[in-house]
């Protein structure tokens, strides 16, 4: 019975999914960049923040050198508002649904190296900052080392600029 009532509703029984798919790979794209990098971003800031903290009462002086982990941190959330923007431009209802699993491709690529680097850049930013108020000539090698936490998000920007353009 219920073979006889969709036989003649198949296409497009199958084109409201396909349509409804679509539209769900966008909206899950966009969440996950967004809360994804925003997780890192956030992460980065308070791990360094703490870390500044604590080093301020060692050497106060030392706070307004010591912003710069901060100041990364915050960097990465741009790398997913800059995608986001880009994909949210790009979106039609005439969107196939390759071009759909694309843009879910780069946000995720963006998303998650962005988390990555958040975390990274969070850690050595705390380690990095105490250990800068001891001793002033790990500071270059701090620097470094954020340089190098800052590049995994840059690739994942890269990635979803190659992807979102495709």
């Amino acid at each position: 019975m219920l073979d006889f009532f969709l036989r003649g509703r198949e296409i497009v029984l199958v084109v409201l999914l396909l349509h409804l798919l679509f539209h769900f790979c966008f909206i899950i794209q966009l969440f996950h960049l967004v809360s994804s990098q925003s997780l890192g971003a956030a992460y980065g800031t308070a791990k360094s923040g703490t870390g500044i903290a604590a080093m301020s009462v060692m050497r106060p002086e030392l706070i307004m050198k010591s912003i710069i982990p901060v100041v990364m941190a915050g960097i990465i959330a741009i790398y997913g508002l800059v995608v986001a923007v880009l994909i949210a431009n790009n979106i039609s209802s005439e969107l196939a649904l390759y071009k759909s699993f694309l843009h879910l491709g780069a946000g995720l690529s963006v998303g998650l190296s962005g988390l990555a680097a958040g975390f990274a850049i969070g850690i050595v930013g705390d380690a990095g900052v105490r250990g800068t108020a001891q001793q002033p000539r790990l500071f270059v090698g701090m620097i470094l080392i954020l340089i190098f936490a800052e590049v995994l998000g840059l690739y994942g920007l890269i990635v979803a600029l190659i992807l979102s353009t495709k």
